[in-house]
């Protein structure tokens, strides 16, 4: 409803402010809204008056009211109204309320002006008080007002009203209408809680001048009609009861004597006090805008407010106030009242709290040295303030004497520990210390930063207090408006001052994310530790990276800060869950700083020792091998470590050593049970001779060398040396058909591969019969042997025979196969410790037409050929290098093969 009315009400303040949808509190016959200026985000309340109001409450008296008289009526009201709005832009003082836009005349007949940002009127304060009382008792649960925040968030806004609020503020109404007395020469007329604001730092500020006028006793000119009692007075049915003056809380000076005087407003200002004691709080006076009520009740002594009937309070009242203060004011005489000033003196307010607020409030106006007594004593009395003061009072006046460097450090050290102590201390510190610190001492980009000692004395208290900070801000609160402090205070030339911003690194990693720290805070922490030349900021640095590896600072280790040898011990931070940076960091970033380092103190080796351990808790095993052991190992052996700490640099490197191990061995068994081992064997033998010719590598049984070079049982589907098949298959044994003599060249046509693991290298031999050659006469072989190159290649292979025929244990049968007798113990000691035994009996049967061809003679030459033939290879592969004789018939086909 009030947006579209705002619509119609063709304003400045309506252009140039944001105002609320639903006002915030009522005052009278204003209507109070937030608002907020658009250009630069002030904060404002903004007093609206609807002309309907007026046409409202008239509209009841019918034909009585006539509309010319009620336009004159309402013309009066309005200018009336005016007049408040007027009087505010030209009275400036504390407890005066501040007017920030004037009042607006619209279309519509509304009106609207905006002032500084207010909570409450006293009036509706002890309304809603009377509420609680009557809900809860006297003990009810605190003031509560639903506000809207800057992020349009609904939340509730504490007030409180006790014995220091009230002081305080009957001492700043007092100073108001001293103000008004004596130097705007007026008399309020219309002091009442209604006219009494309450502003956003808990101030009571002075308003609701509508009926302000110089006293009767003024000689000065002024611009002000002087008040007329009798149109004052004169209660009018058809306004608003909030437009016309509250006999209440007036003085029997204007009913009974017609005096407009300044002592009539202490006569109000007495009502007003005996409200804020009384049960309900309003006036003890009950007049129903009556005068003729009014001056019977002054006509008797009981009715009246006096000492004797506890001035018509319904509760006890203070004895301050019954004995030095309420017989000075409500009394019937002027004379006999005090005024403004006097009341200030009074011993209501004879207490060091409503001292110290009174001191504060003028502290702009005190010395140096009174400004720093003061500071250094307050911390003494700040528990015995109340809460709602300490924040909406001495909190903010703390704040504002932030731009006096030399009181920076003591004004501080007062606010962190009031936010301490607050319930809401994280609003507070949120709304109203943050903006203070980034306007101190942020520097902007561009401009260098001068050292100013009085300046980093207040960076120290801001440090030394970053627990507190970290848990009443938000990570992007801290991010944005303490971090910048945090690098002010890592970049800063003094040794203190970058040893305690080292150690907030615990709180950083609380309240920032990984990446913020990894990027922005990490780099200057390196960078810090890799420039400085005191011992005690390396150990720190240490320790920083010791906590962003996921570790804790131990507190059995010290620290000193490196200029005046003092040892202090490490606060211990909680380890974190996970480590802040990556393992790439940790391995390309923090270990290659611990290798650079040159100093061997023991301190630094210690703190050293510990950054590794975590290291040993992240890091790659390869790593830790070739990076970190060997930095360990020359760490150890370090010339000023003790035998404790030689130790425990060992522990550590047994440490990662085993785990090195463990890991190693279960990385090569992984990796052997993935390759079998036949391919491990193919792969080694690619490059020998035995698994180029088949063989594998394998043994060759004496029994399978026997019948190969015999021509005995080689099977018959074989292959050449370079053929598909290089292992023969299993052959059946043929049967025999006639027991016939056998030849050493007598072999199979072509030579089988072996390649099992009980047969020798491959042989060729050939495979006819006797019937496919001519008759060819045998020759003896010439005893020399074939070359170098068969010997070193079938050395293996050579027949260790004797040359001559009687040597040999072989014997010939013609009619039989070849027989093995008996060696006999000349041939054992004669014979080599390699030879071939007899062949056995020949399971290749020749051609009947063969055998027949065969003379005993024949075969007796055979044989001869034979052993000189084997005779000679023995040569040969014993290395002898004869020339070679150029070889005819069957010998020269057999060489070939």
């Amino acid at each position: 409803m009030f947006t579209s009315a705002l619509k119609s009400l063709s304003s400045n303040i309506s252009a140039n402010y944001t105002i609320s949808s639903s006002p915030t509190s009522t005052c009278g016959a204003w209507k109070v809204y937030d608002g907020k200026k658009k250009s630069t985000g002030r904060a404002v309340s903004i007093f609206v008056f609807e002309r309907k109001s007026l046409d409202a409450q008239a509209g009841g008296f019918g034909a009585r009211s006539s509309s010319s008289s009620m336009r004159k009526v309402h013309e009066e009201v309005i200018a009336r109204v005016k007049k408040e709005s007027n009087l505010l832009a030209r009275l400036r003082h504390p407890s005066i309320l501040e007017l920030a836009e004037p009042i607006e005349d619209t279309r519509s007949g509304g009106l609207m002006f905006a002032t500084e940002p207010v909570t409450a009127s006293l009036a509706g304060l002890l309304l809603e008080k009377d509420d609680q009382e009557k809900a809860g008792g006297v003990a009810g649960r605190p003031s509560r007002f639903v506000v809207k925040d800057d992020n349009g968030e609904l939340r509730r806004r504490e007030l409180e009203i006790d014995e220091l609020e009230i002081q305080k503020g009957l001492l700043q109404i007092a100073q108001g209408l001293e103000f008004l007395h004596e130097s705007a020469g007026l008399v309020h007329g219309n002091l009442t809680p209604d006219a009494i604001y309450i502003n956003a730092k808990s101030d009571w500020k002075i308003a609701g001048l509508a009926f302000a006028a110089p006293p009767d006793t003024s000689d000065t000119p002024s611009n002000i009609h002087p008040m007329s009692l009798s149109e004052v007075l004169y209660h009018d049915p058809r306004l608003p009861r909030a437009l016309q003056l509250d006999m209440d809380y007036t003085s029997p000076d204007f009913v009974m004597d017609s005096n407009v005087s300044t002592a009539a407003d202490m006569f109000s200002l007495g009502l007003v006090m005996l409200a804020l004691y009384n049960s309900p709080h309003t006036s003890p006076l009950k007049t129903n805008s009556n005068i003729s009520t009014f001056k019977k009740l002054f006509s008797s002594s009981s009715s009246a407010p006096s000492a004797t009937n506890n001035y018509l309070s319904s509760r006890p009242l203070p004895k301050d106030l019954l004995n030095g203060v309420l017989p000075r004011l409500i009394t019937r005489r002027p004379g006999q009242r005090m005024n403004a000033r006097e009341f200030q003196q009074s011993q209501f307010f004879d207490n060091i709290l409503v001292s110290s607020i009174r001191f504060l409030d003028s502290l702009p106006a005190k010395t140096p040295n009174e400004k720093s007594q003061f500071m250094r004593g307050l911390p003494k009395i700040l528990d015995q303030f109340p809460r709602a003061v300490l924040e909406k009072k001495v909190l903010p006046a703390l704040l504002e004497e932030m731009k006096d460097r030399e009181i920076l450090f003591l004004v501080l050290q007062n606010a962190f520990k009031i936010v301490k102590s607050l319930p809401s201390g994280r609003r507070a510190f949120a709304e109203k210390v943050i903006p203070k610190l980034r306007e101190t001492f942020t520097v902007p980009k561009g401009t260098a930063n001068e050292r100013d000692s009085a300046k980093e004395a207040g960076l120290v208290v801001v440090l030394e207090n970053i627990e507190l900070i970290g848990e009443s801000c938000s990570g992007k609160e801290f991010k944005e408006n303490i971090l910048p402090i945090l690098q002010l205070g890592l970049e800063s030339h003094t040794h203190s001052i970058v040893d305690k911003s080292l150690g907030c690194l615990p709180t950083i990693m609380e309240v920032l994310d990984f990446s913020t720290i990894k990027h922005e805070v990490f780099p200057i922490v390196a960078a810090v530790f890799s420039k400085t030349s005191s011992l005690g900021i390396k150990i720190r640095g240490l320790q920083a990276f010791v906590i962003l590896c996921g570790g804790s600072s131990g507190s059995s280790e010290v620290l000193g800060d490196g200029l005046d040898g003092a040892v202090q011990p490490l606060k211990s931070a909680k380890p974190s869950k996970n480590a802040v940076l990556d393992k790439y960091t940790v391995q390309e970033k923090i270990v290659p700083l611990l290798k650079a380092m040159k100093t061997k103190e023991p301190a630094v080796m210690m703190a050293a020792l510990a950054v590794f351990k975590q290291v040993g808790k992240l890091a790659d095993t390869e790593f830790l091998a070739t990076e970190c052991l060997p930095i360990l190992w020359g760490f150890s052996l370090g010339p000023l470590l003790d035998l404790e700490q030689f130790q425990e640099y060992m522990a550590l490197i047994k440490s990662l050593s085993a785990r090195i191990e463990i890991e190693q061995k279960r990385k090569l068994r992984e990796l052997s049970s993935s390759s079998s081992a036949t391919r491990s064997n193919d792969l080694m033998n690619v490059a020998s001779t035995d698994a180029f010719f088949g063989n594998d590598g394998k043994d060759v049984g004496e029994s399978d060398f026997e019948r190969l070079v015999l021509g005995r049982g080689a099977g018959k589907n074989t292959s050449g040396m370079f053929g598909d098949g290089l292992r023969s298959q299993p052959q059946q044994s043929q049967p025999s058909r006639a027991a016939t003599p056998v030849f050493s060249w007598s072999t199979p046509a072509t030579a089988s591969a072996q390649h099992n693991a009980n047969r020798g290298p491959r042989v060729n031999s050939i495979g006819a019969s006797l019937n496919d050659f001519a008759a060819l006469k045998p020759t003896p072989l010439p005893s020399a042997g074939l070359g170098n190159s068969m010997t070193n290649g079938f050395s293996a292979m050579a027949p260790m025979q004797p040359l001559n025929k009687q040597s040999s244990p072989w014997s010939m049968n013609p009619s039989g196969p070849i027989s093995q007798p008996v060696p006999t113990s000349a041939h054992i000691q004669t014979q080599p410790s390699f030879f071939i035994p007899p062949p056995p009996k020949s399971t290749l049967p020749f051609p009947q037409s063969s055998n027949a061809a065969l003379s005993a003679q024949n075969q007796s030459t055979i044989q001869n050929q034979y052993q000189q033939g084997l005779g000679s290879s023995r040569l040969q592969m014993n290395g002898t290098n004869q020339p070679v004789q150029k070889k005819t018939g069957l010998d020269a086909y057999e060489s070939l093969l």
